[in-house]
């Protein structure tokens, strides 16, 4: 008789990996209310700041979105302006 060695196999089971709030990519789209907190405006003037076509938005569906592109847009034109008064 040949003795036959028997292999265990240990299975690796992740567990199951959280990411904390940091961790996360940032957000691409915001809503109307996001953008009101990040910005720390209300709703009425962040409204008029895309009728001005100061925040530009896009559409998906009946949503209106504000891309993080054009936050950073808005910021770095209130810098521009800022400049301009000094």
């Amino acid at each position: 008789m040949t003795s036959h060695s028997r292999h265990s196999v240990t299975a690796v089971t992740a567990s199951p990996r959280y990411l904390s709030r940091e961790q996360l990519p940032a957000p691409v789209l915001y809503r109307v209310a996001d953008v009101m907190e990040l910005l720390h405006m209300s709703r009425s003037v962040i409204y008029e700041l895309i009728r001005e076509g100061r925040l530009r938005t896009v559409h998906e569906g009946r949503s209106r979105l504000i891309p993080a592109a054009a936050i950073t847009e808005y910021v770095a034109l209130l810098e521009r302006e800022a400049r301009g008064k000094q």
